[in-house]
């Protein structure tokens, strides 16, 4: 192994020696939950249209034409696949947008009266949790439903928060159906039920689900889902805002009149085309998918505790994503441990890929009122379907390595 001086700070330190990164040191991608891999099959899909010629699906030539019947044909098939019919006049529908951030925003801006009391809980991903700190700045009444020690929402206090004595009642309720941090999977068909007795829409960001654990989107009984392509191995920059039939939307954006003026802009058919195909072999292969990550996820967890006891898996007593561990690497600090990793080969994150690059500690640890050492030392491993044992196997002995390093260092600081 070679050795160098690298530039970190750990505690106020200026540098810790690390390893540097040989040339013909193989890759190993543990960051699934920031974005996947595209899926072979898919980007073939993409490059058969891309390769077909110009398609704008508003066109009414030949060409349009064509455009609008391979988007409409996407469409049925994202529907098919997620448990939904969006052929019936008046029942749900899809509105095509350019991922997760824009459909979360869509959802907390348009659905019901958008100066009306909102309800999100603690752990929400940063598109949602920034666009409530955003409405709430500016006057929006923001209630914020806390979560136990093991990272699931309180259902009690979502009750409570819904329709409150002497206080207006909310008008829209927003939860994630699984932690892009924790894997901690949420009592969504429970919520739904609470908010559907009390008449108050819910909006369920999916992105972390669909292709891990079995969505349906009819049996749900939510007002909204939110759901993107890149988190199960389909392109970047294409997502959808699934409604059930009879919510109404306000749009965001203003000046076209597709997909019924709710979203206006063209939409990009081989992106769409692919998140179909992508979103169909998610679902369509979804039980071996899952039982590979869950055994792969339960290896490097298993591998890492066995090697070094006193770290702890976050999360671990509740129902998780069978993809995603986030392990406390305690006597470290999370963002050295990731440089080490980096310099590893070995890619990971220290919380949500829209706010690891930042020094903030994960306000999903702080709402579970997490330990300050798990905070400090925190990294998230997500697998996918495309991950290997020999990789998980290598991932744990380049972890534990840059662990013992780290934490010398550490000791010999303190």
């Amino acid at each position: 192994m070679v050795f160098g001086r690298i530039p970190t700070v750990v505690d106020g330190s200026e540098v810790v020696r690390l390893p540097l990164r040989k040339k013909n040191v193989s890759a190993i991608y543990l960051d699934n939950n920031a974005t996947t891999a595209i899926d072979p099959r898919v980007a073939d899909v993409i490059d058969e249209v891309l390769r077909a010629g110009p398609a704008n699906p508003s066109s009414q030539h030949a060409a349009g034409r064509r455009a609008r019947e391979r988007v409409d044909q996407a469409l049925e098939t994202i529907a098919a696949a997620l448990g939904t019919k969006i052929s019936t006049p008046g029942g749900p529908r899809l509105i095509l947008t350019s991922g997760g951030t824009e459909s979360n925003h869509m959802a907390l801006h348009g659905i019901g009266d958008p100066k009306g009391p909102l309800i999100v809980s603690e752990i929400e991903h940063p598109s949602v949790r920034a666009t409530a700190q955003h409405q709430q700045a500016n006057g929006r009444e923001v209630r914020w439903i806390p979560v136990d020690r093991d990272g699931v929402i309180h259902l009690d206090a979502l009750a409570s928060m819904i329709d409150p004595p002497g206080e207006q009642a909310a008008v829209l309720v927003s939860m994630m159906s699984a932690n892009n941090e924790t894997g901690v999977i949420q009592p969504i068909q429970q919520a739904a039920e609470i908010c559907r007795s009390a008449g108050v829409p819910l909006h369920v960001d999916a992105t972390q689900s669909i292709g891990k654990v079995p969505v349906d989107l009819d049996a749900l009984n939510a007002a909204a889902v939110t759901f993107t392509a890149h988190k199960l191995h389909g392109p970047v920059g294409i997502g959808g805002l699934w409604l059930a039939s009879g919510v109404k939307i306000q749009p965001v954006f203003h000046g076209g009149s597709q997909q019924l003026e709710s979203r206006p802009g063209t939409e990009p058919v081989a992106l769409v085309a692919g998140m179909a195909t992508a979103i169909q072999l998610a679902t369509a292969e979804l039980g071996s998918s899952a039982k590979l990550m869950r055994q792969l996820r339960d290896s490097l967890e298993q591998s890492l505790c066995r090697k070094h006891p006193e770290l702890v898996v976050v999360g671990q007593n509740s129902n998780r994503l069978p993809s995603t561990t986030s392990i406390a690497l305690s006597g470290t600090d999370r963002q050295s441990m990731l440089m080490a990793l980096d310099l590893a080969a070995v890619a990971c994150s220290s919380g949500a890929a829209c706010s690891s690059g930042s020094s903030p500690p994960s306000h999903v640890l702080l709402a579970m009122h997490a330990p300050q050492a798990w905070v400090d030392s925190v990294l998230r491993f997500g697998v996918s379907k495309f991950s290997t044992m020999d990789e998980i196997l290598l991932a744990s002995e380049r972890i534990s390595i840059a662990y013992n390093r780290l934490r010398r260092f550490e000791d010999v600081e303190n």
